[in-house]
């Protein structure tokens, strides 16, 4: 597959804009090249210089972890960053369209709304798997990505991997496998697949397991003509220098990242027990995600009856699928137990 060919024809054509630092590689003693302020910044560390365009070090650094070459990653501001720019990179506005799988990330339908693409929905199986049928008949010429959450959200379930390399296999544009919750899951990444789909895109996030929501850091791995797109169209700066600082430093703390990845996983485990044993809960769906979705009796009631608690949840009783169903994020054993405490007390 030729992936260049499925990009906008104004983006073939693209001179992207040349930062000083592109321009020179290397180190040098007096830099008056891209009028910063030579005397410093006003804080502890010299912010005053921008920050390296392509994050090569950090790139370096997630690479040792991830086993992913640096030209395979894309760094975002945020997943979403990397949603906006595959949309303005591949998608010919008010003639291209997508398919996203309901229910799952609201972002997908909210950037293509933005860049004028047109969604087609395919709603998960009353399992929240692939309706493969529905999504093959939902195709056509002008289709050039398929989005895939999973584990998926707002359901928490994983994917069929099975069904996720049937799409690859024979869709003929972009497929994006959102891993946002990855590492709370059983089934393993897609990252490894890349030399097997050219047409594979996986994206990842510090926002979840690693803590770093704050940083607005998401990550994209894909074969090498995807991410060179993606840094064609990618605003010059779009990672400060700060975010590069404090990521460089969470990684040196992965222990710490994997202790809290297997303290949420069993909390995740209690609380569906917990939950599950309660009379105004109807169901409590498996999860490999740092949440779970649960059907409860009265959806609205509840969700307002905690936010008077000072207990703040999701109410997804209106998302497709999921009526009657609260999302509840895996918090401490304290915060649970509050919120079980809670639920026990509550009266309709």
């Amino acid at each position: 597959m030729d992936i260049n060919s499925l990009q906008r024809e104004n983006i073939k054509n693209l001179r992207p804009y040349s930062t000083a630092r592109d321009e020179y590689k290397g180190q040098a003693s007096i830099y008056l090249d891209a009028n910063e302020n030579s005397f410093g910044s006003p804080l502890p560390a010299d912010y005053n210089r921008y920050p390296d365009p392509l994050q090569l070090d950090l790139k370096d650094a997630i690479s040792k972890i991830k086993g992913v070459p640096i030209e395979n990653t894309f760094l975002g501001n945020g997943s979403d960053e990397a949603i906006d720019l595959l949309y303005r990179a591949f998608c010919e506005p008010g003639k291209d369209n997508v398919i996203i799988l309901p229910p799952t990330y609201g972002m997908y339908e909210v950037s293509a709304n933005i860049n004028n693409v047109e969604v087609r929905k395919v709603n998960l199986l009353p399992n929240f798997q692939l309706d493969l049928d529905g999504i093959a008949e939902a195709i056509d010429s002008n289709t050039k990505m398929i989005f895939i959450c999973s584990p998926n959200n707002p359901t928490g379930n994983s994917i069929i991997r099975t069904d996720i390399e049937t799409v690859l296999a024979n869709f003929q544009g972009l497929v994006v496998i959102d891993e946002a919750y990855i590492n709370y899951a059983k089934q393993r990444s897609f990252i490894k697949e890349l030399t097997e789909y050219p047409n594979l895109v996986v994206m990842q996030t510090f926002s979840k397991a690693w803590g770093l929501a704050a940083l607005r850091l998401g990550m994209a791995f894909a074969a090498r003509p995807t991410i060179d797109i993606l840094n064609k169209v990618k605003p010059p700066y779009n990672i400060n220098q700060a975010t590069q600082d404090l990521a460089l430093a969470a990684l040196k703390n992965i222990n710490q990242v994997n202790e809290w990845i297997k303290v949420t996983v069993e909390e995740r485990d209690h609380l569906s027990t917990a939950l599950t044993g309660l009379e105004i809960v109807n169901k409590v769906y498996p999860s490999d995600a740092n949440f779970v979705l649960a059907e409860v009796t009265d959806a609205t009631g509840i969700y307002n009856y905690l936010v008077n608690q000072g207990i703040i949840i999701r109410d997804r009783s209106k998302v497709t699928l999921c009526e009657g169903c609260l999302r509840i994020s895996i918090g401490t054993p304290a915060e649970n137990q509050t919120l079980v405490t809670a639920l026990k007390n509550y009266q309709a």
